[in-house]
């Protein structure tokens, strides 16, 4: 395949990824926009298999195998209750591969017997892949873990948490930019790794369980920027498209998320997610006035003479699958 044939087909490829998106946007088209999304990484996926630098798929067609044999249970028997967990740990591996892309970029150049030259916009676009590739893939583990009960779900809090986070996330900017000017630092480079690795962690840390769906949120939106810097490394135009939407959403919908919680978005980045405080703030802004207890015969016969019914989805109509039954 050329590669003005690829560009096309990776242009309606970006087009269905739109349409995807403006699809997921309401309850009724949701399931075109999955279909939408679903043509849209495979034409994408297609398109790069016939790219002419390919020498050999012997490899690639390893991945394809595992990567079909680990997908397929984890999208069909994995109950609804647990979709949370399950984005959690795409996200990391999708994180996982951006940045092993940067690393294996990052050895290719400077490693021994480096050959590749990179400029210096590429090596910027290699910080900035592995840095939030890293971070994703930790915050992704520790986010599944809480809501899988593997680790602790309330709040881990500890002494300046806040200021040592920042500044953690100051040196590792500072590492890579200092990467910029002197790419062959190799200490400096695994070093800004490590401790994007870290960051993930300590990011997480201080949120509880429940509120994990916003992090997860936020994690997407870290993941779809390492998949644009990815993209910007490997001159990918797909690469780029997908992951600058990928980051849009994601921040957006952290956005939505912070704002439903009654949050602000600086609370949603700084605070302790779940912590006693952030509830008792919570618990100071609900409704005032008493509470009258009916019986179950009085229930039913307000809902025999009710002319509109609200019935608002929560936790326990998911557990009992019951959303086909409620719809009808």
């Amino acid at each position: 395949m050329t590669e003005a044939l690829i560009q096309l087909v990776y242009l309606a490829a970006s087009v269905l990824f739109i349409l995807a998106l403006r699809g997921l946007g309401r309850p009724e088209s949701a399931r075109r926009g999955m279909h939408y999304a679903m043509l849209g990484m495979l034409l994408a996926v297609l398109a790069t298999l016939a790219h002419q630098a390919i020498i050999t798929y012997d490899w690639i067609l390893i991945g394809l195998i595992a990567g079909a044999v680990m997908g397929y249970p984890m999208g069909m028997w994995v109950p609804m209750t647990a979709m949370p967990q399950r984005i959690a740990f795409s996200h990391a591996f999708g994180a996982l591969a951006a940045t092993l892309v940067g690393v294996g970029t990052y050895v290719k150049a400077f490693g021994a017997g480096g050959t590749v030259a990179v400029s210096a916009g590429k090596m910027a676009a290699l910080g900035f892949e592995v840095l939030f590739g890293a971070l994703t893939v930790t915050g992704s583990l520790m986010a599944f873990g809480k809501l899988q009960g593997l680790l602790p779900g309330r709040p881990i809090t500890y002494p300046y948490q806040n200021t040592s986070n920042l500044v953690l996330f100051g040196v590792v900017l500072s590492g890579f930019a200092y990467l910029v000017w002197q790419p062959e630092a190799k200490v400096v480079f695994w070093a800004m790794l490590v401790i994007s690795l870290a960051i993930g962690v300590l990011m997480v840390l201080p949120i509880g369980g429940a509120d994990m769906p916003v992090v997860i949120a936020l994690l997407n939106s870290y993941a779809g920027l390492a998949a644009a810097a990815t993209g910007f490394a490997l001159d990918n135009n797909i690469l780029i498209i997908a992951g600058a939407l990928d980051g849009a959403s994601g921040f957006i919908l952290a956005l939505l998320m912070s704002k439903a919680m009654n949050r602000s978005f600086a609370n949603v980045m700084f605070g302790a997610f779940g912590s006693g405080d952030v509830a008792a703030a919570a618990a100071s802004g609900a409704a005032q006035g008493s509470m009258s207890a009916i019986s179950t015969e009085d229930a039913a016969l307000r809902l025999v003479y009710a002319q509109r019914v609200v019935v608002v989805p929560g936790y326990g109509l998911a557990v009992s699958q019951a959303q086909h039954q409620a719809r009808e």
